[in-house]
């Protein structure tokens, strides 16, 4: 007997739940990210993510190569143990970009 693979419409995966390995809930689908040169999906698009993972619920696109599985809920096999957001150093004056002179 041959094996079928499960083929998943792209809208499907819209509102499902997607979990790390170690079973915690990122957010849920808002959006499908899609290479259009490949024509294959390139990410999963949070909208709101959890607190516990990404710092301030920010949105994050999940690389689809990070996927595991897909049923009723989406699995990743990798996930970072946290997600920050990383503060751009703080600029003096004398670093600030040069204004041009306004012209007369």
């Amino acid at each position: 007997m041959r094996e079928q693979a499960m083929l998943v419409e792209m809208t499907e995966l819209l509102g499902r739940q997607i979990y790390t390995p170690d079973g915690r809930l990122l957010g849920e689908v808002d959006n499908v990210v899609v290479d259009v040169d490949s024509a294959k999906i390139d990410g999963l698009f949070v909208d709101e993510s959890s607190p516990m993972l990404v710092e301030d619920s920010r949105q994050v696109n999940v690389p689809y190569r990070w996927v595991s599985a897909v049923n009723d809920v989406v699995l990743l096999k990798y996930f970072p143990k946290r997600v920050s957001v990383k503060k751009a150093p703080a600029r003096s004056a004398k670093e600030a970009e040069p204004v041009a002179p306004a012209a007369r």
